[in-house]
């Protein structure tokens, strides 16, 4: 129920938003210029019509101070950090190694090759964060040698884009520095919360692989000529796996045991990471030249989203954006717990034609309010957020995580293939979803066992 007339320039300011995405034009300008125009519309209003909807020049120049709060937080210091990380872990090699190694270990089991991709996955969900490379590593690697292997390409498919998709949930997670800065929430809280839910699913994914190969021995057999598991293959996984996850224990330990902020424990990923990369003699100055690239064109891509988003949000509110989304949140006769299924709904809806970016700089904030008003546990809420929306990237037909899979898939792999493999698992992530909603202790116990 709209309760002021002002309301309605902000419905048409959301609606103008979500049409206008079609466009294909920069998300980023899209926002930013939308608040300029509607503030343009606001001032014609108030000189010539004799109505003014509360928006002007004077109330949009504070977007100015509050682009240099974001861009002097602290705690956002850790995205480029975060991101360089991830790429310079990609860039080492590490992956390929841990291939070779836990394919010849868990060689013998039928959908072995499938587990593996689930194993490398979780770790490069922990030391990436960044789907779309996460995605198309673990295609380039995986596919081809499931494929060899006759392993049914709709369950390769499958398992790829969804362990692909972790990297958002499982900590040290850029998207979980971003919603700890839009709640104002602790980032170390919310890296706890997610760290069972993100392992949860990995051990969700294995275990349909396992179940699925014994029920339908045809789609993921075991290699006739595996190699017998001796003490030197342990050694040698082992080797591969120690230096990751080293540096994921020091990042993340650092962080949980309180001995550095979350910023600071990015540094140590870093340098911990490059480290890697020169230990394994794939640093050169033309790669790290490339990873220093790379790192700039997604922070510069985030930061031109915060600064869209905060102008856009910023206008919003002063349409009354905000007071409107509270009444019609507040009157919904669900309870608390009602309220949240919506909102993860709408979340999962606009996850199809939405980047995670958007949705959280823009959503977030209007509705984190609310909800604590009713009670909700904001670390719990924002990490359902963070699966539901790791659902929508591979939910048909516009996951982007399907979208990065077609990209590199092995000739013979079209669309149809793809999405028939992603069914399962997204009713893996669903049931996911669930389990976080019904038993809110998986999130909240590590946080409270850890500060109390």
């Amino acid at each position: 129920m709209i309760s002021d007339p002002v309301q309605y320039m902000a419905i048409a300011l959301f609606i103008s938003f979500i049409v206008l995405i079609f466009t294909g034009y920069p998300v980023a300008w899209l926002m930013g210029g939308l608040a300029v125009a509607f503030t343009a519309i606001s001032v014609f209003s108030d000189t010539y019509l004799d109505t003014f909807f509360g928006v002007d020049w004077g109330y949009s120049s504070i977007v100015v101070a509050r682009i240099y709060a974001v861009m002097n937080n602290w705690v956002l210091v850790a995205l480029p950090m975060f991101v360089f990380m991830g790429i310079m872990m990609d860039k080492s090699g590490i992956a390929e190694d841990l291939m070779t190694d836990l394919t010849k270990l868990f060689g013998r089991v039928r959908g072995g090759l499938a587990i593996t991709v689930v194993l490398i996955g979780v770790l490069l969900a922990a030391s990436t964060g960044i789907i779309g490379a996460a995605v198309v590593l673990l295609a380039v690697l995986g596919v081809p040698l499931m494929l060899k292997h006759q392993y049914d390409s709709a369950l390769a498919c499958g398992v790829v884009c969804a362990t692909g998709t972790l990297g958002i949930l499982i900590p040290p997670s850029i998207m979980l520095v971003l919603m700890a800065d839009q709640i104002r929430v602790s980032v170390g809280d919310l890296f706890m919360g997610a760290v069972f839910p993100g392992l949860m699913l990995g051990l969700l994914y294995a275990l349909f692989i396992l179940i699925y190969a014994w029920l339908r021995p045809s789609v993921a057999p075991a290699p006739k000529d595996a190699e017998p598991v001796s003490f030197k293959l342990v050694l040698n996984v082992l080797k591969s796996t120690i230096p990751p996850a080293g540096l994921i224990i020091a990042v993340l330990g650092s962080i949980f045991m309180g001995i550095a902020t979350p910023t600071e424990a990015s540094g140590v990923g870093a340098l911990g990471a490059m480290l890697l990369a020169l230990a394994r003699r794939r640093l050169s100055f033309s790669g790290l030249q490339d990873v220093l690239q790379n790192t700039m064109r997604t922070t510069s891509y985030i930061f031109a989203l915060f600064v869209g988003a905060t102008a856009f949000s910023l206008v919003l509110r002063g349409f009354g954006g905000d007071e409107l989304i509270e009444a019609a949140l507040m009157s919904l006769p669900f309870g608390p717990y009602g309220v949240v299924a919506i909102i993860l709904l709408v979340t999962f809806l606009l996850g199809f034609v939405l980047d995670w970016i958007e949705i959280t700089l823009i959503i977030l904030p209007l509705i984190a309010p609310v909800l604590a008003n009713m009670g909700i546990d904001l670390v719990w809420f924002a990490v359902l957020f963070a699966v539901c929306l790791q659902t929508s990237f591979i939910t048909p037909p516009v996951g982007f995580a399907l979208f990065y899979m077609k990209g590199v898939a092995p000739k013979g792999i079209d669309t149809i293939t793809i999405y028939k493999g992603i069914i399962p698992f997204m009713i893996i992530q669903l049931i996911g979803v669930a389990i976080i909603f019904f038993f809110p202790l998986i999130v909240t116990w590590l946080p409270k066992v850890a500060y109390g």
